[in-house]
């Protein structure tokens, strides 16, 4: 198999509020993006934000009712997850793909003795919605899903009218039944995708299936694998020699000079803010192999803009076998 040398180094990485927001969040500070390696403990009022990971392209919220946590998608790549806190007995949130309908960041229940709904992301007429509330680690709103006050700013702040909210899982029984992969399970229009597989390809490469809009790649180390997200759909996916030992995430990002050579800088995530703007070194060049004609393919691709993530998690190599890590990225021209 002839392959070529790929710069890719670094790290393609929710009804009624009853008192003070801040005072009703449990834990609210925001962790390194590493820690969602262990999102399952999750203490009630913790998350983990790090957009930088993915800093434009479509956003899918997914809210998981069984293990009571939601996951942010932008781009098609895991950016945030959190602790939530959904329905009760009674008052369960309802299953399904809903959009925002409308935002309000200081919005107060007209049912509930006007009760406050900081961050509020309406999802249904008759009073379902995300925002801050209480997190006392299990369903208990009447509901609308509540999420931490800081988390649900986040959130307030990169969605627009008309994003997907998908709703899944049973709060009742609170089972297990799904998982926060770093892979977005849903596309921007709440419909389910399947990921590829390589069988006994050395690559694959449709890039029909989304022609314009924001790039990701995700290298993994454990499984000697680059996956390419263009809008959030994926379009390619290879084998790879992945020579890094280094087991951090990073992310990197593709810019632009002046005199319009293209360079690789990268992005500080939570945990690695001393890396932020510093130029991709040339010794982390040749450190990914990819198969030629799927490297020329990525190569010809690629737009100031492109975000890059190398991890130490898994893409999946068997079929709907999900990645459950947030990491970050690495470079390439």
């Amino acid at each position: 198999m002839t392959r070529t040398g790929l710069v890719l180094s670094g790290a393609l990485m929710l009804c009624a509020l009853w008192a003070n927001p801040a005072a009703a969040q449990g834990s609210t500070a925001s962790s390194p993006a590493e820690f969602a390696r262990t999102a399952e403990r999750l203490k009630p009022g913790q998350w983990v934000w790090a957009p930088a990971i993915a800093p434009s392209g479509p956003v899918l919220v997914y809210v998981d009712l069984s293990r009571q946590l939601a996951t942010v998608y932008r781009n098609g790549v895991r950016i945030g997850v959190t602790s939530v806190s959904s329905g009760k007995a009674g008052h369960e949130t309802p299953t399904g793909v809903f959009t925002i309908l409308q935002k309000d960041a200081d919005h107060h229940s007209s049912v509930y003795n006007n009760a406050p709904m900081p961050y509020q992301q309406r999802l249904t007429w008759d009073g379902v919605a995300l925002h801050a509330g209480g997190l006392p680690g299990y369903p208990e709103s009447h509901g609308c899903v509540h999420l931490p006050y800081g988390f649900s700013r986040s959130l307030f702040q990169i969605t627009s009218i008309g994003a997907t909210v998908v709703i899944d899982g049973d709060a009742i029984d609170h089972v297990r039944s799904t998982e926060a992969s770093l892979l977005a399970p849903y596309d921007a229009k709440g419909r389910k995708l399947a990921s590829d597989t390589l069988g006994s390809q050395q690559f694959t490469w449709t890039p029909e299936r989304s022609s314009k809009g924001q790039m990701t790649i995700i290298v993994s180390k454990r499984e000697q694998r680059v996956v390419v997200l263009r809008s959030g759909i994926e379009i390619g996916r290879s084998v790879a020699e992945v020579a890094d030992d280094d087991p951090g995430t990073h992310v990197v990002t593709l810019t632009r000079t002046a005199a319009g050579k293209r360079r690789w800088i990268y992005v500080g995530l939570p945990g690695h803010a001393e890396e932020q703007g510093r130029v991709v070194d040339e010794a982390v060049m040749n450190r990914i192999h990819l198969p030629r004609r799927f490297y020329e393919s990525v190569l010809a691709a690629l737009q100031p803009g492109t975000t890059i993530l190398i991890t130490d998690s898994a893409v999946g190599t068997a079929p709907d076998e999900p990645m459950t890590v947030l990491d970050a990225v690495a470079p390439t021209p």
